[in-house]
Protein backbone atom coordinates (compact mmCIF):
# COMPACT_ATOMS: atom_id res chain seq x y z
CA UNK A 1 0.00 0.00 0.00
CA UNK A 2 1.30 3.46 -0.90
CA UNK A 3 1.98 6.07 1.73
CA UNK A 4 -0.52 8.93 1.59
CA UNK A 5 1.12 12.32 1.11
CA UNK A 6 -0.06 15.90 1.18
CA UNK A 7 1.68 18.44 -1.02
CA UNK A 8 3.37 21.21 0.97
CA UNK A 9 2.77 19.27 4.19
CA UNK A 10 4.68 21.73 6.40
CA UNK A 11 2.64 24.69 5.15
CA UNK A 12 -0.60 22.72 5.45
CA UNK A 13 0.29 21.73 9.01
CA UNK A 14 0.64 25.40 9.95
CA UNK A 15 -2.63 26.24 8.15
CA UNK A 16 -4.47 23.43 9.96
CA UNK A 17 -3.10 24.55 13.33
CA UNK A 18 -4.30 28.10 12.62
CA UNK A 19 -7.72 26.77 11.64
CA UNK A 20 -7.95 24.83 14.91
CA UNK A 21 -7.36 27.99 16.94
CA UNK A 22 -10.12 29.93 15.13
CA UNK A 23 -13.12 28.66 17.08
CA UNK A 24 -13.97 27.33 20.50
CA UNK A 25 -15.53 24.23 18.94
CA UNK A 26 -12.45 23.30 16.89
CA UNK A 27 -10.18 23.76 19.94
CA UNK A 28 -12.52 21.48 21.91
CA UNK A 29 -12.36 18.84 19.15
CA UNK A 30 -8.58 19.16 19.07
CA UNK A 31 -8.32 18.50 22.80
CA UNK A 32 -10.82 15.65 22.49
CA UNK A 33 -8.64 13.97 19.86
CA UNK A 34 -5.58 14.41 22.08
CA UNK A 35 -7.29 12.71 25.02
CA UNK A 36 -8.57 9.98 22.68
CA UNK A 37 -4.99 9.20 21.65
CA UNK A 38 -3.95 9.02 25.32
CA UNK A 39 -6.87 6.58 25.91
CA UNK A 40 -5.64 4.53 22.93
CA UNK A 41 -2.28 4.09 24.63
CA UNK A 42 -0.14 6.80 23.06
CA UNK A 43 2.28 8.50 25.44
CA UNK A 44 1.96 12.17 26.29
CA UNK A 45 5.25 12.97 24.56
CA UNK A 46 4.07 11.32 21.31
CA UNK A 47 0.71 13.16 21.43
CA UNK A 48 2.51 16.42 22.23
CA UNK A 49 4.74 15.96 19.21
CA UNK A 50 1.81 15.07 16.92
CA UNK A 51 -0.22 18.06 18.10
CA UNK A 52 2.72 20.45 18.26
CA UNK A 53 2.01 21.16 21.92
CA UNK A 54 4.05 20.80 25.08
CA UNK A 55 3.88 17.63 27.15
CA UNK A 56 2.62 19.81 30.01
CA UNK A 57 -0.33 20.91 27.87
CA UNK A 58 -1.29 17.29 27.16
CA UNK A 59 -1.09 16.47 30.88
CA UNK A 60 -3.25 19.54 31.55
CA UNK A 61 -5.90 18.34 29.04
CA UNK A 62 -5.98 14.85 30.60
CA UNK A 63 -6.20 16.26 34.12
CA UNK A 64 -9.08 18.58 33.13
CA UNK A 65 -10.84 15.67 31.39
CA UNK A 66 -10.49 13.38 34.38
CA UNK A 67 -11.68 16.06 36.80
CA UNK A 68 -14.52 17.65 34.79
CA UNK A 69 -15.30 15.19 31.99
CA UNK A 70 -16.03 16.53 28.51
CA UNK A 71 -16.75 20.01 29.84
CA UNK A 72 -13.17 20.15 31.11
CA UNK A 73 -11.95 20.19 27.51
CA UNK A 74 -14.07 23.18 26.53
CA UNK A 75 -12.65 26.70 26.64
CA UNK A 76 -13.12 28.26 30.02
CA UNK A 77 -14.35 31.79 30.57
CA UNK A 78 -11.60 34.29 30.13
CA UNK A 79 -10.52 36.13 33.24
CA UNK A 80 -10.37 39.88 33.34
CA UNK A 81 -12.57 42.88 33.04
CA UNK A 82 -15.07 42.92 30.19
CA UNK A 83 -14.25 45.24 27.33
CA UNK A 84 -15.48 48.80 27.66
CA UNK A 85 -15.91 48.91 23.90
CA UNK A 86 -19.30 47.48 22.97
CA UNK A 87 -20.13 46.38 19.44
CA UNK A 88 -22.14 49.59 18.95
CA UNK A 89 -19.22 51.78 20.03
CA UNK A 90 -16.86 49.73 17.83
CA UNK A 91 -19.16 50.32 14.84
CA UNK A 92 -19.38 54.06 15.56
CA UNK A 93 -15.58 54.32 15.97
CA UNK A 94 -15.12 52.46 12.68
CA UNK A 95 -17.42 54.98 10.96
CA UNK A 96 -15.67 57.95 12.59
CA UNK A 97 -12.19 56.72 11.65
CA UNK A 98 -13.27 56.57 8.00
CA UNK A 99 -13.83 60.34 8.17
CA UNK A 100 -11.07 62.90 8.38
CA UNK A 101 -10.66 64.41 11.85
CA UNK A 102 -11.38 67.86 10.38
CA UNK A 103 -14.85 66.65 9.34
CA UNK A 104 -15.54 66.02 13.03
CA UNK A 105 -14.26 69.43 14.11
CA UNK A 106 -10.66 68.61 15.03
CA UNK A 107 -7.69 70.67 13.76
CA UNK A 108 -5.59 67.61 12.81
CA UNK A 109 -5.46 65.99 9.37
CA UNK A 110 -4.73 62.43 10.56
CA UNK A 111 -6.00 60.21 13.35
CA UNK A 112 -3.61 59.09 16.07
CA UNK A 113 -4.03 57.36 19.43
CA UNK A 114 -4.11 60.61 21.38
CA UNK A 115 -6.81 62.14 19.18
CA UNK A 116 -8.91 58.96 19.21
CA UNK A 117 -8.65 58.83 23.02
CA UNK A 118 -9.87 62.44 23.21
CA UNK A 119 -12.63 61.75 20.67
CA UNK A 120 -13.96 58.71 22.58
CA UNK A 121 -14.01 60.65 25.84
CA UNK A 122 -15.79 63.62 24.23
CA UNK A 123 -18.30 61.65 22.15
CA UNK A 124 -19.00 58.55 24.27
CA UNK A 125 -17.68 59.44 27.73
CA UNK A 126 -15.30 56.50 27.33
CA UNK A 127 -11.82 56.82 28.81
CA UNK A 128 -9.25 54.78 26.88
CA UNK A 129 -5.50 55.22 27.01
CA UNK A 130 -3.50 56.18 23.95
CA UNK A 131 -1.98 52.70 23.62
CA UNK A 132 -5.39 51.05 23.85
CA UNK A 133 -6.64 53.38 21.11
CA UNK A 134 -3.66 52.40 18.97
CA UNK A 135 -4.64 48.73 19.44
CA UNK A 136 -8.19 49.62 18.46
CA UNK A 137 -6.87 51.10 15.19
CA UNK A 138 -5.21 47.77 14.45
CA UNK A 139 -8.25 45.68 15.46
CA UNK A 140 -10.45 47.68 13.10
CA UNK A 141 -8.00 47.18 10.24
CA UNK A 142 -6.63 50.72 10.15
CA UNK A 143 -3.00 51.64 10.15
CA UNK A 144 -1.66 54.84 11.53
CA UNK A 145 0.16 57.13 9.18
CA UNK A 146 2.64 59.67 10.34
CA UNK A 147 2.66 63.04 8.66
CA UNK A 148 5.72 63.67 6.53
CA UNK A 149 8.10 66.21 7.98
CA UNK A 150 8.34 69.63 6.39
CA UNK A 151 11.89 68.93 5.21
CA UNK A 152 10.53 66.56 2.55
CA UNK A 153 9.07 69.47 0.61
CA UNK A 154 11.93 71.87 1.29
CA UNK A 155 14.27 73.14 -1.34
CA UNK A 156 17.37 71.03 -2.16
CA UNK A 157 19.76 73.45 -0.45
CA UNK A 158 17.81 73.24 2.83
CA UNK A 159 17.73 69.44 2.53
CA UNK A 160 21.51 69.30 2.02
CA UNK A 161 22.07 71.46 5.11
CA UNK A 162 19.74 69.24 7.13
CA UNK A 163 21.50 65.98 6.28
CA UNK A 164 23.96 64.64 8.84
CA UNK A 165 26.49 63.45 6.30
CA UNK A 166 27.50 65.36 3.19
CA UNK A 167 26.93 63.83 -0.21
CA UNK A 168 30.25 62.53 -1.59
CA UNK A 169 31.51 63.84 -4.90
CA UNK A 170 29.31 66.92 -4.89
CA UNK A 171 30.25 70.35 -3.73
CA UNK A 172 27.71 72.71 -2.26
Amino acid sequence: MQKVKIEDAEIMQIAIQQEITRSDESRYDHRLHGVLLICAGFGASKVAKLFNRSIRTIHYWVHRFEKHGFDGLRDMDKAGRPSAITDDIRRIVDEDLRKKPRELGYPQNLWDGKLLSHHLKKKNGLRLGVRQCQRLFHQLGFRQRKPRPVIASADPLAQAQYKKTPTHGKES
